[in-house]
C-alpha cells in the first residue's frame, strides 16, 4: 500500500508551514542553480529570477498537476561558454532561445504522434555516452578552478596556488561528507553545505573580499541581458549547432525525471497532463531565461528528492519557492555575496558534480543493461565518447559544430542507420516499456 501524502498536489498548507516548506525547496536547488551562472560568467541573481519565473510558467503550462522545480541546466555549460566566445552573452541567449524552441517543436510532435518515437531516437546507448561526455568534458574546468589563482587565463599565464588547491580539496571533502553522512532533509542540500563551508574556509585563509557586499544596496535590479536593449539579436548557424543539439540530452533527462516523479507522487504524468505539456513547460522556461540573461532551465532531481522524503506534493509549495527565488534575485546584498565565492570553492564542488554527471551516464548504461558484447552498441558508445571528449569539431569559415554537438548528432545518426539484431530489438522494447511504466 502506497504511503499517503502529507500534502497532495492541490492542497494549500498553512502560511507558516508554507514558508518553511518552500524555503526547503529553495535551499535544495540553490547551490546548483547559482553554480552554473558563476561558471559561465552570467549573473546568479538573474539565474534565480529566471528559475523562479520558469517554474511558475511550468506549473501553469502543466495545469498545476506536476510538482516540479526548474533550475539552471549543467548540460549547457560548455555550449554557453562557446557561444559567448563567438558573439558575447547575447549570442548565448539566442542559442538558449533556439534550444527552448526545439523543446516546443518536440512537444508539438509528441502531441500529434505520441511519445514512442522519441524513445526510439534517444535510447540509453546514445544518451548514456553523451552524458559521460558532458561530465568528463568539464573535468579540466573544475581542476583549473581548484588549482589556479586565475583560472581561464592563457596556459602560459596560469598561476598555480597550493592555498587554492587546499581550499578546493577541503570543500570537496566536506561536500562528500555531507552526501555520505547527513540524513533527512540535510542530505538533499550537500552542495549548498559544501559551498557555504568552503566559503568560510576561504574567508579565513584570505581568499574572500567582502567589499562588493558592503557596497551593494539591499534592493537592486539584477544585471538582465535583454534583447534589443542589451544586444541586437541575429541568427548564427554556429550558435544553433552549438546549443540546440544539447537538447538531445536534456530531453532524455526530462523524460527520466517525469518517470521518477510519477513513481514518487503516484500519478501517470507522462499520460496526464502529458509529456508534451511538461516538455513545453521546460522549453518555455528556457526561453524566458534567455530573454532575461539566465542559463537554460531544467527540472531538478534535488527537488524531486525533497518530494520523495517529505511527501509534500503541493504545487503551492513549489510555487512559493519560485516566488522566494525571484525575490532573492532582487536583493543586492545576496547577489553580491554570491559573486564573492572564490573560484577554488567552486572548483572543489565542481570536481564532484562533474564527476557525478559522467557517472550518471555510466549508470544509465548499467541500469538499462546495455550489452557491449553487441558490436553495434560498442561502436555507438565508442564514437560518441572519443569525438566528445577528444574535442573533434567541424569548422568552415565562421560556421562551427563543437565536439559535444557533433558527438550527439553522430550518435543519433549511428543509432538510426546501424542495423539491430533480435537481442537489441528486445532491449529497445524493454526500455520503451520501462519508460511507459508508471505507478
Amino acid at each position: 500500500m502506497r504511503e499517503k501524502p502529507v500534502l497532495d498536489i492541490h492542497e494549500v498548507p498553512s502560511k507558516p508551514k508554507w514558508l518553511i516548506l518552500s524555503l526547503q525547496h529553495l535551499f535544495a536547488m540553490f547551490g546548483a542553480t547559482i553554480l552554473v551562472p558563476l561558471l559561465v560568467g552570467l549573473s546568479p541573481a538573474v539565474a534565480l529570477v529566471s528559475s523562479g519565473l520558469g517554474t511558475l510558467a511550468y506549473l501553469l503550462i502543466t495545469k498545476g498537476q506536476i510538482p516540479a522545480y526548474l533550475g539552471s541546466s549543467f548540460a549547457f555549460i560548455v555550449p554557453i561558454v562557446l557561444a559567448t566566445e563567438i558573439g558575447g552573452p547575447g549570442a548565448a541567449m539566442i542559442g538558449s532561445f533556439m534550444a527552448g524552441l526545439a523543446y516546443g517543436i518536440v512537444a508539438l510532435l509528441i502531441k500529434q504522434l505520441g511519445h514512442q518515437w522519441i524513445m526510439k531516437l534517444l535510447p540509453p546507448v546514445v544518451v548514456g555516452p553523451i552524458i559521460i561526455v558532458i561530465g568528463l568534458g568539464l573535468a579540466g574546468v573544475a581542476v583549473d578552478m581548484a588549482m589556479y589563482e586565475n583560472p581561464g587565463a592563457p596556459e602560459a599565464e596560469l598561476i598555480y596556488s597550493v592555498k587554492h588547491l587546499l581550499v578546493a580539496m577541503a570543500t570537496l571533502a566536506i561536500t562528500i561528507g555531507a552526501i555520505i553522512f547527513l540524513k533527512g532533509v540535510f542530505s538533499l542540500i550537500p552542495i549548498l553545505i559544501g559551498i557555504v563551508s568552503g566559503y568560510l574556509i576561504a574567508y579565513f585563509t584570505g581568499l574572500v573580499d567582502l567589499t562588493p557586499v558592503k557596497e551593494a544596496s539591499w534592493i537592486q535590479v539584477p544585471d538582465f541581458i535583454i534583447p534589443f536593449v542589451s544586444y541586437t539579436p541575429s541568427f548564427n548557424a554556429s550558435i544553433f549547432f552549438i546549443m540546440v543539439p544539447v537538447a538531445i540530452v536534456t530531453l532524455s533527462e526530462h523524460i527520466g525525471h517525469q518517470m521518477v516523479l510519477s513513481k514518487v507522487v503516484g500519478r501517470p504524468f507522462i499520460q496526464k497532463p502529458g509529456l508534451h505539456r511538461s516538455i513545453l513547460g521546460d522549453g518555455v522556461a528556457t526561453m524566458l531565461a534567455s530573454l532575461l540573461g539566465g542559463p537554460p532551465n531544467t527540472t531538478y532531481g534535488e527537488n524531486i528528492g525533497v518530494l520523495a522524503i517529505t511527501r509534500v506534493f503541493s504545487v503551492f509549495v513549489i510555487g512559493g519557492a519560485a516566488v522566494i527565488a525571484i525575490t532573492f534575485g532582487f536583493v543586492g546584498k545576496i547577489a553580491a555575496l554570491i559573486s564573492t565565492v572564490p573560484s577554488a570553492v567552486m572548483g572543489g564542488v565542481s570536481i564532484l558534480l562533474f564527476g557525478i554527471i559522467a557517472s550518471s551516464g555510466l549508470r544509465m548504461l548499467i541500469d538499462n543493461k546495455v550489452d557491449f558484447n553487441i558490436k553495434r552498441n560498442l561502436i555507438i558508445a565508442a564514437v560518441i565518447t572519443v569525438i566528445g571528449i577528444g574535442g573533434a569539431f567541424i569548422k568552415v569559415d565562421s560556421f562551427q559544430i563543437p565536439a559535444m554537438a557533433m558527438a550527439a548528432i553522430i550518435g543519433v545518426v549511428l543509432n538510426l542507420v546501424l542495423p539491430q539484431d533480435e537481442q537489441e530489438k528486445t532491449e529497445q522494447k524493454k526500455y520503451e516499456e520501462k519508460q511507459n511504466t508508471v505507478a
